[in-house]
């Protein structure tokens, strides 16, 4: 990596530098000198203004800012707005998580012993007491049926999921993140009501009624919905060179909320002694979140944007029914896997970009699918094999999450600021000072208009230009490879260890993989120019919806297969997807990327001729305003 952290390619890999340029000519730099050409300057004002040594304003930092130049704090979108409300849902669906489980446990285990019962009259069994120790309970065969129960929900919730999230994500490029976010958040208001309905009358309504629930939660994308249209929300209003770790915030409100709610709900439930209050404050947290977003939280998206964005998806759509069936088959919205076409975009000289797309995938795809499909089945074997209960299994998955808040919120920020953010500073500033040096050296140089593009050194000129997506660097790169290994070792922990210390020592090493996933999400979206950013999340969302139903039939079919004779076998399987996605993280090359003038020329060059009667999205503009 430069020591500017800036790219020294351009897409494809190519040097952006040509025909003697010494700025990429595609570039939307400005020169921060503005000439002082005003009635009232004086002798006590520069020849250049202001907007000198200093430089331009925080805003010419990254040319994201603009859509947000002059609105007051309270309407201007951060990640911050999101932090807030995220990290109250957060701990209340990490303090239902395990109660959760364990209620599924206990039903699942009173129906066991109750058909064993009446297929045997003689058999006997204390009753079981939903919250309670229930030793009766931790057996193989009860486990195998819980494994195979997680399965169906999380097959159902996977395969819904699959069809909704990344019509979400689009759909929230097209018309705002807000929308999206609070009916993507609908479905788990419905999940919550049918888990207090089974827990609070469980001679009434069966268990297999949690299947209902699952159908509520995956129709609106259930998390991984949430999750990309929150990751969209945080990219539309954070530089790429500060988007890992603004993810990174919203991970670590997920892990503190898993670390603190455990032991929050652990000791609500003792003190309550019921474990339904748990899901009455998990069903209150999802409300209040709706309300904030939908009455505080700013828009991320300009109207404009979402015009345009609006304008793009038709065009596709006129183009798909000049097509042929086929085209319109693969390409249309009848084929499930469609929104996938955004990681392979077409042409040789997109190849590096098809790679790079395809290493991500891979590696998202194994880190956050099996961190899905194995928290249950790691839960399930603690119990098993240490007897823990529901105390001790929530203070395990509090430590865990704990790590991981800290390495996201204090070793990551760390690792960015130095290896990243303060080169591009240091390099900023070296170049605003060579500027001020050339200018004094000759004050009549100033009037020269290519004073910047012609004198200056590239690499200054670079540093001066704000901030675009320009792929993944080589921090983004080394970060995902040292989170894989970390996984890693925490399962090859997990697979020989057995007592209770080594075993939360392998947890702990497995929460250092926590910077893994935030950092994939933030390199994808610096792939693609920002008016793609929510369908490419939406895509990614796609492979996390398959990552549900694929990893639960691995991972718990597996489990409840060798829950018997080597209830370790999971753990084989998770430590083999782990290799395979560290090699593909060997394919990955840094600052490859789609810049935005080749989708420019791209729409220039396509759409005239495929719609030419399609309105602008300034006219689109015009006739919203009219029907508003």
């Amino acid at each position: 990596m430069s020591s500017s952290g800036r790219p020294e390619a351009a897409a494809s890999g190519r040097s952006s530098a040509s025909n003697g340029s010494r700025r990429n000519p595609n570039s939307t730099y400005r020169d921060p000198y503005v000439l002082v050409d005003d009635e009232n300057a004086n002798e006590q004002t520069g020849l250049l203004g202001h907007n000198t040594l200093n430089g331009a304003d925080k805003d010419s930092s990254w040319a994201g800012f603009e859509d947000f130049a002059g609105l007051p704090w309270w309407n201007t979108p951060s990640v911050y707005w999101l932090v807030g409300p995220f990290f109250l849902f957060t701990l209340a669906f990490g303090g239902s998580l395990v109660p959760k489980l364990n209620l599924i446990v206990d039903l699942v285990c009173h129906k066991y012993l109750s058909d064993k019962s009446l297929a045997d009259p003689t058999y006997t069994f204390n009753p079981v007491l939903l919250g309670g120790e229930n030793p009766q309970c931790k057996i193989p065969e009860v486990q195998k049926l819980v494994a195979k129960f997680m399965l169906y929900m999380n097959v159902t919730i996977g395969i819904l999921s699959a069809l909704s999230a990344p019509k979400l994500g689009a759909l929230s490029d097209r018309y705002g993140r807000k929308k999206l976010i609070t009916i993507s958040s609908m479905g788990g208001i419905c999940n919550e009501i049918v888990t207090i309905l089974a827990a609070k009358y469980p001679e009434t309504i069966s268990y297999q009624w949690l299947i209902l629930g699952s159908v509520f939660d995956g129709l609106a994308g259930s998390f991984t919905a949430g999750t990309v249209l929150s990751h969209s929300y945080t990219s539309d209003c954070t530089p790429p060179s500060k988007r890992g770790v603004a993810i990174g915030y919203l991970h670590a409100c997920i892990f503190t909320g898993l670390a603190l709610g455990p032991l929050l709900a652990g000791y609500f439930v003792e003190m309550t002694g019921s474990l339904v209050s748990v899901f009455y404050v998990t069903l209150g947290c999802h409300l209040f979140f709706i309300i904030f977003v939908l009455a505080i939280t700013p828009e991320s998206l300009t109207k404009k944007k979402q015009m345009l964005a609006r304008e793009k998806h038709r065009d596709e759509q006129a183009a798909l029914q000049d097509a042929g069936w086929v085209s319109r088959f693969f390409g249309g919205s009848t084929n499930p896997l469609a929104p996938l076409r955004i990681l392979a975009p077409p042409g040789r000289e997109n190849g590096p970009i098809r790679r790079n797309m395809f290493a991500l995938a891979v590696c998202d795809f194994v880190i956050l699918g099996g961190a899905m499909a194995s928290g249950t089945i790691v839960l399930l074997y603690s119990e098993l094999t240490f007897g823990w209960s529901n105390l001790e299994t929530s203070k395990f998955v509090s430590l865990i999450s704990t790590v991981r808040v800290f390495v996201l919120m204090a070793i990551f920020p760390l690792l960015s600021w130095f290896f990243r953010t303060r080169p591009m500073k240091k390099a900023r500033e070296k170049a605003l000072a060579a500027q001020q040096e050339q200018n004094a050296r000759s004050t009549a140089d100033v009037v020269n208009e290519n004073l910047i593009s012609d004198d200056l050194p590239e690499e200054h000129a670079a540093a001066l230009e704000p901030e675009t997506n320009a792929g993944a660097d080589n921090l983004d790169i080394w970060l995902i490879r040292t989170a894989i290994i970390s996984d890693m070792l925490g399962a090859v922990g997990y697979l020989l260890v057995r007592t209770p210390a080594l075993f939360y020592a392998s947890g702990a090493v497995t929460a250092f993989g926590g910077i893994g996933s935030a950092t994939i999400q933030a390199s994808v979206t610096k792939h693609v120019p920002p008016q793609r950013v929510g369908q490419l999340l939406g895509a990614m969302g796609l492979l996390h919806a398959i990552a549900r139903v694929v990893a639960p039939i691995l991972f718990n079919g597996l489990y409840a297969a060798t829950v018997k004779t080597f209830p370790q076998a999971f753990f084989v399987l998770l430590l083999s997807l782990l290799g395979a996605a560290f090699l593909a993280s060997l394919l990955m090359r840094p600052h490859v990327f789609i810049p935005e003038s080749q989708e420019d020329d791209q729409d220039e060059e396509s759409s005239p001729l495929l719609h030419p009667a399609t309105p602008t999205a300034e006219t689109l503009l015009e006739e919203d305003a009219l029907l508003s």
